[in-house]
């Protein structure tokens, strides 16, 4: 082995060999239940990020892990089309070459994204590879690849087939700079601060009228009506009468509808259902006519009149109010906060636009999804985000679908130019079924990015066709994603699971959070404050961020990154390194460890390793990530290295050949065990160190099986005497630092040992030799046996006595004391001047004041200590 470990010059290497060997293919076994996950497939335009890191690392644990356990395991990757984001990135590369999208047609733009791809969608798949993603790549799909349509147009069809799938006139989400319709799960929201607008709308019969408020005036040259509760007795006198609207001077009728929440605003709710999808819902009702104002880039339409047509949307609110008040309209302006649908995308305020798209009726295909979830068959882990899965559900509209973009699945829907029958079909039609006509025309939409997401778990193992992978692989097992894409994404694969191959697509949703920086802030361009996960791994290695991101780790949870935390875990990495070299550098070949005869120590650290096996593999299966890397850090760090490595120096070095051959039996065992407990955090350092075991030569970490519990290792009674042993030794360290005993020098110890530990402590004297620098160890019966000067501590095993003079020099140690207390009084005097001067305390920072103050109880607390010291010196 290399005298320090160098991932740089490892990880890759490995990865090419796993690869190459085709080490992460599934092994299936007849009658095994299979171990499957689907990657969330990243964006084509994606370059990884810390969020990535996390989203790949935690599946690749489990992944390992039941690969180790024996299970056929396949993790299914691939990369996603991202229609908004990969045409956004294309139009703008275009810009930059000064043609538009219409200069060069679809045709030509679908072959430049198609380059887009071949050049981009490598990328984050060969940082994938970098991180230890350990999947399946001869399986990799993409959501356009052709399997992948084939089942995106299967599902189209059925659901038109069904009634499921229809065209229509719909409110829906709009964004005026992607230029595309959006779902509601693509819409973010923030919190604005506005006004609140309240408008005088004169009676047509020369009434009063009624006062209404609003956010957007600048929509009311859309009104085509106000809306009251009927249940209001303020309004009841206008149901069924009319209003004139300012500006435009149009008549609208005042209706009585259950929606007006009667203690908002004036409890009049003007109403524009082009541009408000609740209006629109009320508009249908009461047949209010529908009247778009605003044009699908922002601006507003011709509709509005010279004095409006082609301004902003904010240019023409300004410009409105300005006339509203001119005209004596405009009853009062109050300051309103409110939140706002943004583009999930590019952040412009989205714009709710009366359009024909394409929907899916949700309410039939969201019960049963409901239901699987409810009923336990689909468990959240953590449970809690089940209650964003409802709530979306429970309230779910009817899903737009349809995109108005060139790249992604284009909507597999004909209009005959003669009849204009619309034709959906599994294959293209090449004439009208109902007239005969060949002058048939497709539409120009494409589908939303998750309509062929929802298909993932099933299209990436064959679906439609009963493949023999979709028949063995399939329902996968666990879905980890982000708590960001519930309703994005979970929702959807399972309602669509359910609805086209009658299973549930997983049982098993295990959500994790953000990474943030230290500081707990989310990490973001603006802040400065992201972390190349690259940078980190070719700084520290990909074995130090993945044990990073798992120590972490709580599910469900955001977890804090740092450069202190990943240098611990690199630190971690050279720990094991170095105690490997120190294990092989005292091996004699291959040492079995059947019919060992195994002393006190010996049978502690197999003790601790059998209990390791049995919290990290329990740890592993309830899918908590970071209490395993916590579990095998401990073990690892404290018990092998710090502990059994140094007990282990005295028979390594000794004269006894027995104990030499036993000690190096269990080395090799327990280290065996511990780096295939850590091979599913840490897999490069420990396929490098498994090659490096006598036998193991040939073999693969990632390969071998999982370490097995055995009882008879599991020694409970010799492991709970072996930790009193410890606590002494520990002990007698404390004892030494406080007195700041001289490290080489040795000292007698005394044990008076509590019921039961007598034999134990006897027969472990070479411990307490090694370990804790004990020139002589000495059972006695009773304290009265002492008869010098001792420091004494006291331990679930024993009564611990040793004495002063073997220590330290008495008459020295008295000295320096002394001194110690002047000194410790001097900075007591000053601290209380500080504290007692009235100029200091009203000057003074408060958090400058705390310190002085803590600076005060800390010295005062050191002199107790050092005047009982002093007192138990001079006794």
């Amino acid at each position: 082995m290399e005298k320090t470990y160098n991932p740089q010059g490892m990880e890759q290497e490995i990865y090419k060999k796993w690869e190459e060997s085709g080490a992460f293919k599934p092994v299936k076994k007849e009658g095994a239940k299979p171990y499957t996950i689907s990657m969330p497939p990243p964006n084509i335009t994606g370059q990884l990020h810390m969020g990535h890191a996390l989203t790949y690392t935690l599946p690749d644990v489990l992944i390992r892990y039941h690969r180790m356990m024996g299970d056929p395991t396949l993790w299914v990757p691939g990369t996603d089309h991202a229609s908004i984001a990969t045409e956004v990135k294309i139009v703008a590369q275009m810009a930059e070459e000064g043609i538009t999208k219409e200069d060069i047609g679809r045709e030509g733009f679908l072959k430049r994204a198609w380059a887009w791809k071949e050049e981009y969608g490598k990328r984050i798949t060969t940082q994938l590879r970098r991180l230890g993603a350990s999947c399946d790549w001869s399986r990799e799909r993409f959501t356009m690849d052709e399997g992948c349509s084939i089942a995106v147009r299967e599902v189209f069809v059925r659901l038109y087939e069904q009634g499921l799938i229809y065209r229509g006139d719909r409110i829906i989400n709009w964004c005026p700079d992607c230029m595309t319709a959006l779902s509601d799960a693509e819409i973010e929201y923030e919190e604005q601060m506005s006004h609140l607008w309240y408008l005088r709308y004169p009676a047509a019969d020369g009434g009063e009228g009624v006062v209404v408020a609003t956010t957007r005036p600048e929509t009311m040259l859309g009104d085509s009506g106000v809306a009251v509760n009927p249940n209001d007795e303020r309004f009841k006198h206008l149901i069924g009468k009319t209003v004139i609207l300012p500006i435009v001077n149009r008549e609208i009728p005042v209706v009585a509808d259950e929606y007006v929440d009667m203690k908002f605003g004036t409890g009049a709710v003007k109403m524009t259902p082009a541009h408000d999808p609740n209006d629109f819902e009320v508009g249908q009702r009461h047949n209010l006519e529908i009247i778009k104002v605003i044009n699908d880039d922002g601006t507003m339409a011709e509709n509005t009149g010279k004095d409006y047509a082609g301004l902003t949307r904010e240019e023409a609110r300004k410009k409105i109010v300005q006339e509203l008040e001119k005209q004596g309209f405009l009853v009062k302006i109050e300051d309103y906060s409110h939140n706002v649908g943004t583009c999930y995308r590019c952040g412009t305020t989205v714009e709710p636009l009366i359009s024909k798209q394409w929907f899916v009726k949700m309410e039939p295909l969201a019960k049963p999804a409901i239901k699987v979830v409810r009923e336990g068959e689909i468990r959240f882990l953590p449970e809690r985000f089940s209650k964003t899965y409802f709530n979306w559900m429970e309230n779910i509209r009817d899903w737009c679908i349809s995109r108005q973009l060139w790249w992604g699945h284009r909507i597999p829907a004909w209009y005959c130019d003669e009849c204009g029958e619309v034709i959906v079909s599994r294959e293209d039609p090449v004439k009208c079924p109902k007239c005969g006509s060949e002058k048939l025309r497709q539409d120009e939409d494409v589908l939303d990015t998750w309509f062929s997401s929802a298909l993932w778990p099933f299209s990436t193992l064959g679906w439609p066709e009963e493949t023999e992978d979709f028949k063995y692989f399939y329902p996968t097992s666990t879905m980890v994603t982000g708590y960001d894409i519930i309703f994005f994404w979970v929702a959807r694969m399972i309602f669509s699971g359910l609805a086209y191959t009658g299973k549930i697509p997983f049982d098993k949703v295990l959500i994790h959070g953000l990474v943030r920086d230290e500081k707990g802030r989310k990490m973001s361009k603006s802040l400065g404050n992201g972390v190349d996960p690259l940078e980190a791994i070719d700084k520290f290695g990909a074995d130090a961020l993945r044990f990073t991101l798992c120590m972490g780790v709580s599910i469900g949870n955001d977890i804090r990154y740092s450069d202190s935390k990943i240098e611990s875990s690199r630190n971690f990495a050279n720990k094991i390194w170095n105690a490997t070299r120190f294990v092989l550098m005292n091996l004699d070949g291959e040492e079995t460890i059947d019919g060992k005869q195994f002393e006190l120590a010996d049978k502690w650290i197999l003790n601790r390793a059998m209990q390791a096996v049995k919290d990290i593999s329990k740890f592993l299966d309830s899918y908590e990530h970071g209490l395993s890397a916590e579990r095998i850090y401990d073990f690892a760090w404290s018990d092998f290295c710090d502990w059994y490595i140094e007990l282990s120096k005295a028979d390594l070095f000794g004269e006894d050949l027995e104990r030499k051959k036993t000690v190096r039996a269990v080395l090799q065992y327990v280290l065996s065990i511990l780096i295939k407990l850590l091979h599913p955090f840490m897999p490069f350092i420990t396929e490098t160190i498994y090659s490096y075991l006598p036998g193991k030569e040939n073999e693969s970490c990632m390969l071998s099986s999982w370490p097995e519990y055995k009882e008879e290792f599991d020694f409970v009674e010799e492991a709970d005497k072996m930790q009193g042993v410890m606590d002494i030794i520990r002990s007698v360290r404390n004892l030494r630092a406080e007195m700041r005993v001289q490290a080489g020098r040795k000292a007698r110890l005394m044990l008076k040992p509590h019921d039961g530990w007598g034999e134990a402590l006897s027969n472990s004297a070479h411990y307490f030799e090694k370990l804790a620098n004990v020139s002589e160890l000495q059972i006695i019966a009773s304290p009265e046996d002492v008869q010098e000067k001792t420091v004494s501590a006291v331990t679930p095993a024993a009564e611990i006595f040793m004495p002063l003079g073997d220590l330290v020099d008495i008459s020295e140690e008295i000295s320096r004391i002394k001194k110690e207390i002047e000194k410790t009084q001097g900075e007591i005097k000053r601290s209380q001047g500080k504290l007692n001067n009235q100029g200091f305390i009203s000057k003074a920072p408060k958090q400058l004041i705390e310190a002085e103050e803590e600076k005060l109880k800390k010295h005062t607390a050191m002199l107790d200590v050092l005047k009982n010291r002093l007192n138990s010196l001079e006794a």
